[in-house]
C-alpha cells in the first residue's frame, strides 16, 4: 500500500567555515536523499551566509538553505538522523506544510514573475 506523499520544508543551518564547494555539495546531499527515497523536491533556495539569532558552538553565522518538498513520512526520520550525525550541519528544523503553507510559499514563489508583468489599468 502506498503512503500519500506529504509537504514538509527543511531548513538547515550549515556551519559557516565551509567553502561554498562544500556548501553545493552538502545541499545536494540531502536534496538527493530526498529523491533517491521517493521524494519529491519542489523548490530549494540557498539564503547564504545570515547572523544567527544566538551563538551556536561560539558561532555567530551560519549558511542557510530552504528545502520545500513531498515525501512519506517515514522518510523524515532517517535524514534526520544522518543531519544529526553531519558535522557541517548546525541546526536543522523540518517542518509539515499544510495546505495554506503550501499555497503561500507557491505565491511567494510566483511573486516575482507576477510583479514584472505590465498592469494594465482601465480608467
Amino acid at each position: 500500500m502506498a503512503t500519500e506523499l506529504q509537504d514538509y520544508e527543511l531548513m538547515v543551518i550549515f556551519t559557516p567555515v565551509l567553502a561554498e564547494d562544500d556548501y553545493k555539495a552538502a545541499q545536494k546531499k540531502y536534496a538527493e536523499y530526498v529523491t533517491k527515497n521517493g521524494g519529491k523536491i519542489v523548490h530549494q533556495n540557498a539564503w547564504g551566509l545570515r547572523s544567527l539569532a544566538y551563538p551556536i558552538d561560539k558561532k555567530t553565522t551560519g549558511l542557510y538553505w530552504v528545502l520545500e518538498y513531498q515525501a512519506d513520512p517515514s522518510m523524515n526520520s532517517p535524514m534526520e538522523i544522518d543531519m544529526n550525525r553531519d558535522e557541517a550541519v548546525m541546526r536543522h528544523m523540518i517542518t509539515k506544510l499544510d495546505k495554506y503553507a503550501v499555497e503561500y510559499n507557491a505565491k511567494k514563489r510566483n511573486k516575482v514573475s507576477a510583479t514584472a508583468a505590465p498592469q494594465t489599468e482601465e480608467a
